[in-house]
């Protein structure tokens, strides 16, 4: 007799979510269990990948929704192969099965908006997107800029660190040092630095001898962003038909604070909303939740989100045609004006603008990795309300 999964698109405090969990998890720890201690938990955090006790998994999974699509439990000693894909079938499932077994091949993939389905769907792929026919298949095919920078990053991808090296590849090192700057706040000259140490030490391994080198690898993922010169004033942009003006059409304020040298006076960074977007859906880890305010329920009708105010509910009302594709993007935005150099210059100020998709759940779109800076704006003041002019 099939077991009932029916409750795991249910609600988690639901005592169908409730009693189907504890179904789940008698299951799994007679069936797929690690003397009968442990399991894979399957939560949306350890994701299969980490070894939970009974109290911890049943935790998680009361916290965090069950996967939707892991309605047959190979992870967890379930052994028909009836529902399983064809590419599956007759294969011992480990952790490495289950995860992409090139992890930059999958997030280059990602980056130019190739996406691997869920290993439960129907039309899974078995094969990594790398080569050059699947990518002349893609919606990329013609723009020969594109073309170079996709297996530019293919081959960094798949050249190891140094003969030998079988955990890092020439571009995992990279981005895992790259993340380390971020995290620590490290400034370019102490990258630049640490670069050039590592290559005088290991000469025979393939790191870039400065920190711009290795930018021009990290910008081929689309980590970059665009400078636009703006009156000291904050009246305007020199953007579009206004690029070649000289001084601001409202205040006349010159557009340099060095004539002779060209300097601008201020400099809008500006990241591109439109790709960050694209990125959200071209991931298979963020396409599904980016449809969550739509299709996950609320059945207690206790608010939980911006998706269960009056507000946003009027909101459908007003606009009928925008409420009826729930991938069209809602955001959020906030400003606030920091000085990034602590007591060391108190007379500076920067004014970041962070955006947040309110089409993920409340558990994903608050975290800080799902923000998207979208500008930062330099200066001593906040921007007023100036009518500026387009």
């Amino acid at each position: 007799m099939p077991i009932d999964k029916s409750w795991i698109s249910k609600p988690q405090n639901t005592p169908e979510y409730e009693n189907g969990l504890r179904i789940f998890l008698d299951f799994a720890f007679k069936h797929g269990s690690v003397d009968g201690r442990v399991i894979k938990c399957p939560c949306p955090i350890c994701g299969f990948k980490r070894w939970k006790e009974r109290g911890v998994v049943e935790e998680h999974l009361t916290c965090k929704p069950f996967p939707k699509n892991y309605k047959f439990w190979y992870m967890h000693g379930e052994e028909s192969t009836a529902t399983v894909p064809q590419c599956f079938q007759n294969t011992n499932f480990t952790e490495d099965t289950l995860l992409p077994q090139n992890l930059m091949t999958t997030m280059i993939n990602d980056a130019f908006g190739f996406t691997r389905n869920d290993v439960n769907e129907p039309d899974v792929s078995c094969e990594p997107i790398n080569s050059e026919e699947t990518f002349n298949e893609g919606h990329i095919e013609g723009n020969n800029e594109d073309y170079a920078k996709f297996f530019e990053l293919i081959e960094d991808g798949k050249q190891p660190l140094y003969e030998g090296c079988e955990k890092y590849s020439k571009l995992s090192f990279l981005i895992k040092l790259y993340h380390i700057k971020c995290l620590c706040r490290m400034t370019d000259k102490a990258m630049s630095m640490i670069l050039e140490l590592l290559k005088d030490a290991f000469q025979d391994a393939k790191i870039p001898v400065s920190f711009y080198e290795a930018k021009k690898t990290i910008n081929k993922l689309g980590l970059n962003y665009t400078k636009i010169h703006a009156c000291p004033n904050d009246c305007m942009l020199y953007f579009g038909e206004d690029e070649g003006l000289q001084e601001c059409k409202r205040c006349k304020t010159s557009r340099w604070k060095n004539n002779k040298k060209k300097q601008p006076a201020k400099i809008l960074r500006y990241f591109p909303l439109k790709p960050r977007l694209q990125r959200l859906f071209m991931c298979s880890k963020t396409a599904e939740s980016m449809r969550w305010h739509s299709v996950g329920g609320n059945q207690d009708g206790v608010m939980r989100h911006p998706r269960d105010s009056q507000a946003w509910k009027t909101f459908d009302l007003l606009h009928p045609e925008f409420a009826a594709d729930p991938r069209n993007v809602r955001l959020a935005l906030s400003s606030d004006g920091f000085n990034p150099f602590g007591a060391m210059a108190t007379n500076y100020s920067i004014w970041p603008v962070v955006l947040i998709p309110y089409n993920r759940p409340p558990w994903e779109c608050m975290k800080q990795t799902s923000f998207i800076l979208s500008m930062i704006i330099p200066g001593k003041q906040m921007p007023g309300n100036i009518q500026m002019d387009s």
